[in-house]
């Protein structure tokens, strides 16, 4: 495809270009490069092109071979200094794009920092002429909203569509313009994130020459002598007035002032070099299995090791050898929250040569954490999901830690798995791989019953410390109970009271935040749902408000029953903050924090948290599944499981595999210093094999139950799944949209005999029916070949007989997909 010119002009430079760009759209367009441009034009380069009408970012793909014979638009301008991404990269951004269904140019701007992007951007506003005519013509709602944004100053067009909601007019918008009473320009925006600069001085001034100079004068030039060039700001920590000193010197020629661009460093505080410990004869072992295949080509381990064997150890010892073989490493944790762990464990052990890349950064912290990568300045990146797109170029060792975990699982525009990711990656660099969990995802266990990958065992905690004692309580002998007798069992009190004793810590889960989850109005029986979603509100006693946990309304609690009207609202059921509220009350001397969604959004609030655990200024920390991810405190030793089944009746076919990793997970929070553990696991259901596995901590007696379930009904890993949702706030429009869908892929298959393998099941409303007022259906489609899965959805959405859905429908596809609601 080609970006063509309507009007085109005689001359064409004979350098051509292929370039993605930041827009919904799969095709490749060809540019000519202007020749004060050629010898800086590389792959990886942004460059600022002509689109139709407007100007956006692009992403230097490659040069092109042929030329077209229309005539071509020309690159404008380059927009970073060097390539952002290296040329070895593309292969891996192709294989995205390809496998989830996404367009290449969205690919590469969902993996570069944010903020960086420029395009151009539509501002309308008033004529003098329609500052007059405008307030008194303007009648409905969204015109006067509109009119009296536009009196304070220009606006993006996006944002006056917001203002005017579902009843704004582009038609209207059009007939001001004709009339004279507004005007509309393009402006190029965006880009907002740009490299950090400070000034730096430097001296000019000969020493023989300095003994006419001011005691202050040579007082900086000495300092300056023995540091070199400085900061301004770092020269203030010796000379209190250098900002206004060096100001006068430059004036005189004594030293020279100027710009620089430095790292904005998120890593804080230096941290105490380690003195790593010998290893296990389990992970001696391990090292000797792994080590030896860094740098001989691709292979994948799957670690299994049980909660506090050291899998951590395991992995520094391992990017230690491929820092050693000259190449580079990767480190993906699933969370922020487990960051700051594994952050401190690289660092005492190597230093500077570690950065960053999580979205707790800020743009400008993530953008120079992505330069120090780019240009060669550090070894080893660690960071959430987002760190698989980190720009190394010779990666010896990617690491996967807890890779069961569903937050690897990106749910944006652009739906890939981390993990999954992780493996292309490995295997395109032809390097190692490693997955660590103590419960691995089915998929990855499976992999490595096949041969696919390579499993590696850790049985035993370091220092043969006991895994923890696990008790079951069941949770039906307390059903006639009231208030907090009702979920906190004698055993589980009794133990919380012992460990406050002995001056030990306590976790107790519980995986729902709030006070009450369940509002019901005590005249009529109607539960207090959301306005905007089919879920009913959650209380927060702290804000006094009824809250939705999926689009965030929010509403006062003294709101009435929108059935009846009575203010007598039944606020039922338990969060994390009712139970905390209960542990104070029953434990009025301890130290009580809870670790929720609400306590971790401010940022810094979840890593003070995590400071205070460890310097144990927290006796009992009440918490939902956050809490339950690979942390290490020694001082835990017992940790309650307040419900256990709240995952178990989800409709969804991995339920049983979340509550299992959950529970075994936290259980495993327990007895990982000196003293024993132990985990009060209450429940409704004890005898359900999700619970009787993580009560004996035998994942291998899941993984048999389980597997049999999955190859029975068809589902992963014995067959791959693409997800087709279908939104809109148009309820009758998404419905036949779903249904026309539905309709296509039946004729598809009716069709072509390879797709007789495919299983298309609905279109259907999705379990969630609404969400911020967007109605919900889907089509999942189930096949045991990757390719004929996905040729058919590519038919199905892409293809000529594919259905076009009307303006305000939208169609989104997740391949692979984890969550089903």
């Amino acid at each position: 495809m080609t970006a063509r010119d309507p009007f085109p002009s005689e001359a064409r430079d004979d350098l051509l270009v292929e370039v993605a760009v930041a827009l919904p759209l799969f095709g490749r367009y060809t540019y000519a490069v202007p020749a004060a441009l050629r010898e800086m034009v590389a792959v990886g380069r942004r460059v600022l092109v002509p689109f139709g009408r407007r100007r956006v970012t692009g992403y230097v793909l490659g040069f092109a071979a042929d030329a077209p014979a229309a005539a071509l638009k020309q690159i404008e301008g380059l927009l970073d200094p060097d390539p952002l991404f290296p040329a070895a990269m593309l292969p891996f951004f192709q294989w995205i794009s390809d496998y989830y269904m996404h367009p290449l140019g969205e690919v590469l701007q969902a993996a570069l920092p944010t903020g960086i992007n420029v395009a151009d951007q539509q501002l309308v506003s008033l004529t003098d002429e329609g500052r007059e005519v405008l307030p008194e013509q303007a009648r409905t709602p969204w015109e006067r909203a509109v009119v009296e944004r536009l009196s304070r100053g220009a606006c993006r067009l996006p944002v006056l569509q917001r203002l005017g909601g579902d009843d704004f007019s582009r038609t209207a918008l059009q007939q001001w313009e004709q009339k004279g009473w507004v005007t509309r320009q393009n402006t190029l925006g965006g880009g907002r994130i740009r490299p950090k600069t400070e000034r730096f001085v430097r001296p000019l001034t000969e020493p023989a020459s300095q003994e006419r100079l001011s005691a202050p004068r040579r007082a900086l030039l000495a300092v300056l002598a023995q540091r070199g060039a400085m900061a301004v700001s770092a020269l203030k920590a010796h000379i209190p007035t250098a900002a206004d000193l060096v100001r006068r010197m430059a004036a005189d020629g004594q030293v020279a002032i100027e710009w620089r661009a430095v790292y904005r460093d998120p890593l804080g505080a230096p941290i105490t070099p380690d003195n790593p410990p010998a290893p296990t004869p389990e992970q001696q072992r391990a090292l000797e299995g792994m080590g030896a295949a860094i740098g001989k080509g691709y292979r994948t381990f799957l670690l299994v090791g049980v909660t506090g064997s050291g899998k951590t150890e395991v992995y520094l010892r391992l990017a230690a050898e491929a820092l050693a073989r000259h190449t580079t490493v990767l480190v993906l944790v699933p969370e922020i929250a487990l960051i700051t762990q594994t952050e401190r464990a690289f660092r005492a052990r190597f230093g500077r040569q570690v950065a960053l890349l999580h979205s707790g950064l800020s743009d400008g912290e993530r953008l120079d954490q992505w330069q120090r990568i780019r240009n060669g300045e550090v070894a080893i990146a660690i960071g959430a999901r987002s760190a698989i797109f980190a720009p190394f170029e010779q990666i010896g060792l990617i690491i996967v830690d807890e890779e069961h975990d569903d937050a690897y699982k990106q749910e944006g525009a652009l739906r890939y798995n981390a993990r999954d990711l992780a493996v292309v990656r490995a295997r395109q660099a032809e390097a190692v791989a490693v997955l660590g969990s103590a419960t691995p995802s089915l998929q990855s266990a499976y992999n490595a019953q096949i041969g696919k990958f390579e499993r590696i065992n850790l049985f035993e905690r370091v220092d043969q410390r006991r895994m923890p004692e696990i008790f079951v309580q069941d949770l039906t002998d307390l059903r006639e109970e009231r208030g907090s007798r009702r979920f906190l069992t004698a055993a589980l009190t009794e133990g919380v009271r012992h460990c406050l004793e002995q001056k030990e810590q306590v976790l107790l889960f519980l995986n729902r935040r709030g006070f009450a989850n369940a509002l019901i109005c005590a005249a009529c029986g109607q539960a207090v749902q959301c306005d905007r979603c089919d879920i009913s509100l959650t209380y927060h006693q702290q804000s006094n408000a009824y809250k939705c946990h999926y689009c965030g309304f929010s509403q006062a609690a003294v709101a009435r029953c929108s059935r009846c009207g009575s203010n007598r609202i039944n606020r039922l059921g338990i969060g994390t903050e009712k139970l905390a509220a209960w542990i104070q009350e029953l434990f009025p001397t301890a130290r009580v924090a809870r670790m929720d969604r609400d306590t971790t959004r401010r940022k810094g609030a979840l890593v003070k948290i995590l400071k205070a655990l460890r310097e144990r200024r927290i006796d009992i920390l009440v918490g939902t599944q956050m809490v339950a991810k690979g942390h290490d405190y020694p001082y835990i030793t017992l940790v309650g499981i307040i419900c256990a089944d709240l995952s178990l009746s989800l409709p969804d076919f991995r339920a049983g595999e979340r509550t299992f990793q959950l529970l075994a997970q936290v259980a495993g929070r327990a007895g990982r210093g000196q003293r024993p553990g132990r985990v009060v696991l209450q429940t409704y259901n004890p005898l359900h094999f999700s619970i009787t596995a993580a009560r004996d901590q035998d994942y291998d007696a899941f993984y048999r139950q389980e597997i049999q379930f999955r190859q029975a009904l068809g589902y992963p890993p014995f067959t791959r799944m693409v997800q087709v949702r279908i939104t809109g706030r148009d309820q009758k429009g998404v419905i036949a949209h779903a249904r026309r869908l539905g309709e296509t892929g039946s004729a598809l298959q009716q069709a072509d005999p390879a797709y007789g393998e495919l299983v298309l099941l609905g279109p259907i409303e999705a379990a969630l029916a609404r969400i911020a007022d967007h109605h919900r259906w889907q089509l999942l489609i189930k096949g045991p070949r990757v390719a004929a899965l996905h040729r058919f959805v590519h038919q199905l959405l892409f293809g000529p007989d594919a259905p076009t859905p009307k303006s305000g429908i939208r169609v989104a596809v997740d391949v692979d997909p984890v969550f089903l609601m």
